[in-house]
């Protein structure tokens, strides 16, 4: 149960695909969250403006919005990380200049932080979103130097949406 958008970048149509509520249950069996993004037009523009700000191209990106059980399973499986995350980017970039990648966020987990950060969990869904974007344009967070380059991108790219 997904849905495709079709992102106009320098005259060129590239695919973005959100996909919804994704997670696997022990059974096999997929597991469909209470989960629907709102404003999907005008987070495509927003992050279609950010990516072509800083001079690159979308070739392809997918959103994967799961559980903090599904993500925390990824992140152990492709990582070998034993701790639940907000998100995981996978950067399938093949061609210099243009960004194609998967991006998982744990819905569960966006929820909490919102909480525990005092912002809207539209606000909080928004950073996450865009900290993975970033993740694509070659953003890091393994050091203190790179995590405070990371929320400094992230607030710039935050104040100019046009969706609040």
């Amino acid at each position: 149960d997904g849905f495709s958008i079709k992102v106009r970048v320098d005259h060129k149509v590239c695919s973005c695909m959100i996909l919804m509520a994704l997670g696997r249950h022990t059974d096999g069996r997929w597991e469909v969250l209470n989960f629907r993004l709102s404003d999907k037009p005008e987070l495509q523009k927003w992050i279609a403006s950010i990516v072509k700000g800083k001079k690159k191209k979308i070739e392809n990106l997918n959103f994967i919005f799961c559980s903090d059980k599904y993500l925390r399973k990824i992140n152990k499986t492709y990582l070998s990380h034993d701790y639940f995350t907000d998100i995981i980017t996978f950067d399938n970039s093949t061609v210099k200049g243009t960004i194609e990648g998967d991006i998982f966020i744990s819905i569960e987990r966006v929820k909490i932080n919102a909480k525990q950060y005092k912002v809207t969990q539209k606000e909080e869904l928004h950073r996450v979103i865009i900290h993975g974007v970033l993740h694509l344009l070659g953003y890091g967070d393994k050091n203190e130097k790179q995590v405070k380059e990371m929320r400094r991108e992230e607030d710039k790219a935050l104040a100019k949406r046009k969706v609040v």
